[in-house]
């Protein structure tokens, strides 16, 4: 073990894994092979002659930090967990001193076996790491496959008959080709895990834990994870021995060359404030994320109805509908792809210069991922999220976890416009009618239709209970047949109370000594209401003193 391997494994073996803050020191300060006074290149990695060629064609000249932290301990045989963040060159880091050691023997794959098992989330994410081994392995006569679900099965068990020197596959079709004989992975050598946290929130876990079961116990492990909770330390304190701890960023911290935004919009208004920022930012592509397929689907739809044209990638679309999306968006032909978090962890295209958070995540380390997506291979990013009044407190998780204030970034942040006081029907307590608009009806005329600050004319003396000139009056009681409000006890000019109108010609009595009639639909009968008049229901001659309906009523 070189001077380098000592210095790092001390360092990192005094800080528990799950509270690990501070990047370890860059490679070019402790390296033997590496003068203080430059970068180091991958030939002063020590890989051989063809991955450096091919990394040359590819324009790769510089490794990055975790590539340059993780080769030189992945090449010496031990096992590795690597912490960094989304973009940072994690496949390569794995992946050429992979591809190194395999060369470096003429062992073959057994029959329906493995050399390398490669596990990572999604297929989109399988897909390109399959693609990154077939890239920088190209001067190399090595076989790589790919099994991931969505596909027909047979043609992944017709490619395993004859054993492959790297499998790359998501844990759930690993199990499949497994319980039907189709794979072993008894003599594996070596088992790499990418994205292990995204796998835990998918809930892989147990499928994990049932693929390193069946592994060879002596064998090399390479663990990386953008973030590292509990859950994921106590994972990689079961499967590895003695690792390499590598971090090359603080955990759950963001990509400084994004610059972060935060949109205080109200549910409802969302849609719009979507369609405002996509017409007025300058854009190149964009990648919109929604909580929930269904969510998903139905931004695109809002999107099409404004006229921009959008796509969705989700798990309910099938894996051809999926690689038509992404290769529309990685040539150009699509600029808005909106997406899930399960699905976007595939996505790996360059240009992507602003990612949206529509909805905002319910795991905070997931938000980490998500702005990820932009600021890629040194360019600039720009990261939007919306944030509703019930989405408040998984924003404070997120300042949490990533340490930092988004409302203090310089966004523009809208006031939310006030919730309406609602009030249902039949709910306890009198309405304050103060606070919201009078409806048509019961208690929505003038005070002195109600008894306060009545004018002159109406303040007649209790007693004979006739309305004004003549039984003209209107009285407001339960009238029934006109289709008036119902309303106890309010009298439009004189004082007449409980009036019950039932029918033309019917008796309004006031509160006085019951004497009083007002025969007041024979007078005020309108011709263009024919119904008026029906003839009043039998009545039988009323008591004196005594009202009809109710209990008598002193002066």
């Amino acid at each position: 073990m070189n001077n380098f391997e000592l210095s790092t494994a001390e360092q990192s073996t005094s800080a528990p894994l799950a509270t690990m803050q501070s990047p370890l020191q860059p490679v070019e300060d402790q390296s033997p092979v590496a003068p203080a006074d430059h970068l180091p290149t991958f030939h002063d990695l020590g890989l051989i002659a063809p991955l450096t060629r091919a990394l040359t064609e590819e324009g790769y000249t510089t490794p990055t930090p975790i590539q340059a932290q993780t080769i030189p301990f992945a090449l010496s045989g031990r096992d590795v967990i690597g912490i960094a963040q989304t973009g940072t060159g994690k496949t390569a880091a794995f992946a050429l001193p992979i591809l190194q050691r395999l060369s470096a023997t003429t062992v073959r794959p057994r029959r329906k076996g493995c050399r390398v098992l490669v596990l990572s989330p999604t297929r989109e994410l399988s897909g390109q790491i399959a693609e990154s081994f077939r890239t920088y392995g190209r001067h190399l006569r090595l076989s790589v496959a790919l099994a991931i679900g969505g596909v027909p099965i047979g043609k992944q068990m017709r490619s395993l008959l004859n054993g492959v020197d790297v499998l790359v596959a998501t844990p759930g079709r690993v199990l499949d080709l497994i319980k039907s004989n189709a794979l072993f992975v008894n003599e594996t050598d070596v088992l790499v895990l990418d994205e292990a946290d995204r796998m835990l929130d998918m809930g892989f876990i147990h499928d994990i834990r049932t693929v390193v079961a069946k592994l060879p116990k002596e064998r090399q492990t390479l663990f990386f994870s953008a973030t590292m909770p509990k859950e994921i330390a106590d994972l990689a304190a079961g499967m590895l021995r003695d690792p390499a701890r590598v971090a090359v960023t603080p955990v759950a911290s963001t990509v400084e060359r994004i610059t972060q935004r935060i949109m205080f919009v109200e549910r409802a208004a969302k849609p719009m404030a979507l369609v405002n920022v996509l017409k007025e930012e300058t854009i190149d592509r964009v990648l919109v994320f929604s909580r929930t397929k269904h969510g998903a689907d139905k931004i695109v739809h809002g999107l099409e109805k404004n006229g921009i044209d959008a796509a969705a990638l989700h798990g309910n679309k099938s894996q051809n509908q999926r690689e038509r999306v992404l290769d529309s968006f990685r040539t150009g032909r699509l600029r808005i792809v909106v997406a899930t978090d399960i699905a976007a962890r595939g996505i790996d295209v360059d240009g992507i210069s602003h990612v949206v958070n529509y909805d905002l995540p319910d795991v905070p380390e997931s938000y980490v991922h998500r702005i990820g997506r932009t600021a890629r291979a040194g360019a600039d990013g720009i990261a939007i999220s919306f944030c509703a009044m019930d989405e408040r407190h998984l924003l404070r998780a997120i300042e949490k976890t990533i340490r930092k204030s988004l409302a203090d970034t310089g966004a523009d942040i809208g006031n939310e416009p006030p919730r309406q006081q609602q009030h249902r029907r039949g709910g306890g307590g009198r309405p304050n009618h103060s606070s919201r608009p009078q409806r048509d009806g019961r208690n929505s005329r003038p005070a002195h239709a109600r008894g306060q600050d009545k004018p002159a004319h109406a303040q007649a003396p209790r007693g004979n209970g006739a309305s004004h000139e003549h039984g003209k009056g209107q009285a407001n009681g339960h009238n029934r047949d006109h289709g008036a409000p119902r309303n106890h006890g309010d009298a439009r000019h004189g004082d007449v109370r409980h009036a019950d109108t039932r029918g033309h010609g019917a008796e309004a009595r006031g509160r006085g000594n019951g004497n009083g009639q007002a025969n007041a639909g024979a007078q005020s009968r309108d011709p263009a209401k024919p119904w008026q008049g029906r003839r009043p229901r039998r009545q039988g001659p009323p008591q004196q003193g005594r009202s009809q309906r109710g209990p008598s009523q002193s002066a």
